[in-house]
This record gives C-alpha cells, sequence and structure tokens, in this order.
C-alpha cells in the first residue's frame, strides 16, 4: 500500500469535512439521509454469518478470559496435591498460591498499558491476533511447567494476551458490527466471558482429581487461542481504523479508501452489500472529518472540569467491581465451597459450576432489563444484596460455621447481584459517561485502575485469610461494599435513555 499521498491533504479533508458543516445545504443533508436509508436497506439482507463472525472470533478472546478464571480455581487444589500434583514442589505458600492465581491479572495490567501505546498503530485486527498470539504461548509455557517460577512466567504471557483482547475486541466488534444489532453484540461479549468461567469450570472439576490436571486444565485453552488467531487472520481490518489512518495521512487515501470498501464487502458479504459500501465509506469518512478537525486532547485535560468527574466516576465503579472480593470469590469459589463442607475436590468443583451457571443467567437478565429499568437502580439493589451476602459470608466463618447452607447461599447471592449490577453496568458505563475526544485515554486508564485492583485483590486473598481468618476479611469486603453503595448513590448519575451527547452535556 502507498506510503504517499497523491492528492494534496488539506484538499482531501476539505472535501470530506465540508459535506456535515453546519453551512451544508438541504440537497446534500438529503443525499446524506438517501445513502443512510440505502445503508439499512441493504443490511437487512446481510447473511447471519456475515453478522455472527466478526463478532465470534474477537469474543473468543472473552471467552479465554472466563475459562482461566474457572480454571485456576480447579488447579489451586490440584498442584498443592501431594497426590495429584505431579509435581514435587507442590508445597506451596499462600504467597506462592497468590501469585499463580494473580499471574494471569499482572500480564493483564502488562497488555493494557502494552495496548496504550501501540494499539492505533497494530490496529484492531493485528492486536488481536498477537493477544490469541499470547494466549497459546502463554498457555504452553504454564502447561509445560518444570517448575514454579516458569509456571507464573507462562501466567503472565497468558495474561498478555488477555489485556489487549479486552482493549481491542469491544474495538473491532463495535466497528464492524452491523448497525442494527451492534449493540445486543458488544453486550452479548461479557455472555462469552461467564461461558468461558463455567467451560473453565467443567474442565476443572473434570480433571481436578486427575494427576497433573493443572497442567490439562491450562493445555485446554490452547485449541480455543488457535481458532481465535486462524479466525482473526481470516477477518478483514476495520474499515473504521483503516479510514482513520487516511484522514490522518498514513496513506493514500484513495488506495486506503478502497481497500476499507474491500473489507466492508468481506464483512457484509459481496452479493448483500452492492453499491452500499462505498456510500457506507463516505458516512464514515464524513464523521472521521469531525474528529480530524479537533484540537488532540491532552493527558491533563483527564483531570479538569466534566472530564475529571467521568474519571472519578468510571475509575470508582471499576475499583468498586473489585475490591468488594469478586475476584476472591470467582477464583476461590472451589475452595470457598470445601470449607463450606463439599470435602472432595471434585464436588467443590462441580459445586462451582453452579456458580457459574448462575452468572450465565443472570448475565441475560441483565441485558434484557438495563435499558428498562435502569443504570442506577439495578447498581443500588444488586450492590445491595452484595452487601448481605459478604456479611453472611463473614458470618458464617466467624459464628455459623455448623451451617454450610449459609455459605452456599451467600456466594450464589453474592454472583448473582453481582451479575445484574457491578458485572455488566461498570463496563457498560464507563463506555457511556467519558467526553468523546478523552473517550480512548479515559477507558485506557479505567481498564488499567480494573485490571490493577483485580490483580491485587486475587493476590492479597490468600495472605489475609491466613493472617485476619475468611471471617474477617468478608466483613471488610461487606464494609467496602457498603461505602460503594454511597457512592453509587450521590455520584453515579443516571443515563438511561440519554445519547451520548445528553450524558456530556449531564456532566458539566
Amino acid at each position: 500500500m502507498a506510503s504517499t499521498t497523491t492528492t494534496d491533504p488539506e484538499h482531501q479533508h476539505h472535501t470530506f469535512s465540508s459535506i456535515g458543516k453546519a453551512g451544508k445545504s438541504s440537497g446534500e443533508i438529503e443525499g446524506l439521509d438517501v445513502r443512510l436509508l440505502n445503508g439499512q436497506r441493504h443490511s437487512e439482507r446481510y447473511s447471519v454469518a456475515a453478522a455472527v463472525l466478526p463478532f465470534f472470533f474477537p469474543a473468543l478472546g472473552g471467552l479465554l478470559y472466563g475459562f482461566d478464571i474457572g480454571a485456576t480455581s480447579s488447579a489451586t487444589i490440584n498442584i498443592k496435591s501431594p497426590t495429584s500434583s505431579g509435581v514435587s514442589w507442590y508445597d506451596l505458600s499462600s504467597v506462592q498460591i497468590g501469585l499463580i492465581t494473580s499471574g494471569s491479572l499482572y500480564g493483564a495490567l502488562l497488555g493494557s498499558i502494552l495496548a496504550f501505546n501501540v494499539a492505533d498503530f497494530l490496529g484492531r485486527r493485528r492486536e488481536l491476533m498477537v493477544s490469541a498470539a499470547s494466549y497459546i504461548i502463554g498457555a504452553l509455557i504454564t502447561t509445560l511447567a518444570p517448575n514454579f517460577v516458569i509456571m507464573v512466567i507462562g501466567r503472565i504471557v497468558y495474561g498478555i494476551g488477555i489485556g489487549l483482547a479486552m482493549h481491542a475486541a469491544p474495538m473491532y466488534i463495535a466497528e464492524t458490527a452491523v448497525s442494527q444489532i451492534r449493540g445486543r453484540l458488544i453486550s452479548l461479549k461479557e455472555f462469552f466471558i461467564v461461558t468461558g468461567m463455567v467451560l473453565g469450570y467443567v474442565v476443572g472439576s473434570l480433571l481436578v482429581d486427575v494427576k497433573s490436571g493443572w497442567r490439562y486444565m491450562y493445555a485446554t485453552a490452547t485449541p480455543f487461542g488457535v481458532v481465535m488467531i486462524i479466525g482473526m487472520w481470516w477477518l478483514p481490518a476495520s474499515p473504521r481504523w483503516i479510514l482513520l489512518r487516511a484522514i490522518q495521512g498514513k496513506g493514500d487515501m484513495r488506495d486506503l479508501r478502497e481497500y476499507a470498501i474491500y473489507c466492508l464487502r468481506r464483512l457484509r458479504g459481496e452479493e448483500a452489500m452492492d453499491d452500499s459500501a462505498s456510500e457506507e465509506v463516505e458516512e464514515i469518512l464524513v464523521e472521521l472529518s469531525y474528529i480530524s478537525e479537533e484540537n488532540e486532547a491532552t493527558f491533563g485535560e483527564m483531570f479538569q472540569g466534566k472530564c475529571l468527574k467521568a474519571l472519578i466516576i468510571g475509575a470508582g465503579l471499576v475499583l468498586f467491581q473489585q475490591i468488594t472480593g469478586q475476584p476472591s470469590v470467582l477464583y476461590y469459589a472451589a475452595s470457598i465451597f470445601q470449607t463450606a463442607g463439599f470435602a472432595a475436590a471434585s464436588d467443590a468443583t462441580r459445586a462451582s459450576i453452579l456458580l457459574g451457571l448462575l452468572k450465565l443467567i443472570m448475565t441475560g437478565v441483565a441485558v434484557m432489563v438495563v435499558d428498562k429499568l435502569g443504570r442506577r437502580p439495578l447498581l443500588l439493589g444488586g450492590v445491595s444484596g452484595i452487601v448481605v451476602s459478604l456479611f453472611l459470608l463473614g458470618s458464617f466463618y466467624t459464628y455459623l460455621g455448623n451451617i454450610p447452607t449459609v455459605a452456599v447461599v451467600a456466594l450464589l447471592l453474592y454472583v448473582g447481584c453481582y451479575q445484574i449490577s457491578f458485572g455488566p453496568i461498570g463496563w457498560l458505563m464507563i463506555s457511556e459517561i467519558f467526553p468523546l475526544r478523552l473517550r480512548g485515554r479515559g477507558l485506557s486508564i479505567a481498564v488499567l485502575v480494573n485490571f490493577g485492583a483485580n490483580a491485587i485483590v486475587t493476590f492479597a486473598f490468600s495472605p489475609l485469610e491466613t493472617l485476619l481468618g475468611a471471617g474477617i476479611l468478608f466483613f471488610i469486603f461487606g464494609g467496602i461494599a457498603v461505602l460503594s453503595l454511597v457512592f453509587i448513590f450521590f455520584i453515579v448519575p443516571e443515563t438511561k435513555g440519554l445519547t451520548l451527547e445528553e450524558i456530556e452535556a449531564k456532566l458539566l
């Protein structure tokens, strides 16, 4: 592809941006409307494969993230067993178990930092291919690890794939999905994450008593990574990313425009698109022209005015999402079930499958009702249930140890309430509240906060449980959940039914 422009960039910019200026004529407006309606009529004829495949392969990155959570809950039990671990270094300390459990999260934190610096250069498709490669390499290193140190390195490499996937997958899906089902597909990405958790719990329950079962658990992720990298290699690049590069002068405008049309036809299906691909490209160029005219956003703007308020809301939500104990409940679910009376490791891991299935169901409920009930009611109601469940868990470990049903009910309540509140709505709101010019950087900071808090809580749970006891630890989580309720009530706005521009105005 040519790297020099054959047309004057200023002339190109004027040509595309002038279409959307305030002074455009009625004829120009009607022309845009006709092109848009033509695109809608064509989009109704898109095949199911053309609509689903650009979602499916990126969403595998989320599935592999969820699988890691489910599988690790059983792997930490198997690797500590003198009979089933299959290694001489099975006698691991609580700190070492914490490193194995949180290693992928530290890698995800590193992957998020890498994405901030290289994502625009690589593009969404190639970033997802790098993510899939990290999943495969990390899973193989962990599977074949001859000692504890190599195992942790493998967990970190796998985690880099998580960080890159959770950054690139939503962008690729949003930029390539058919407009009529874009919102539904983005919401279903959370469903894939939960499906991965359930799959991890199932695989773990089958292998927890098998010699070196933890190796097979982590090896199971490899085929999914292979499918993901082949699928992303087969899919075309994001047309929006291609055109953004053209607007930025990173290649010949004419060549990149034709390449974007080719990619759209690949995504939608040649026969279905007819001539509407070029019309859709023109619409994207008009939209990008507004972005190109704005001054470049500075990092310091994140800490001023409405941007600061958006950062407080977004980072606050994903921080409370983690420090109310969510990583501990998911990663240590099997261990908690053992303490609650499921003595056999296989029974504990099978009980964990119940948690995953409940999470899957509640994810579907949240997707169905969030636009009807609103964000704040679900947050306030769900987090109130989280508070009750955490204090029940604390009471079980402190006073009610002879009633294991209390722990089981509390875990189910926690997972159900989390999945209709912090789980989906935290990620939804951080995609809504940041002003357009700073949305990318704002999301990057929020993701870093999320993975950082997740890694710290996951690592600290086992040592803190040894130091303080599980009862006191869950009481602490419960107290933090009460603080999060106060934060939601006084700080978090309702965004139901508002456009992104209205949300931005509301935060002024």
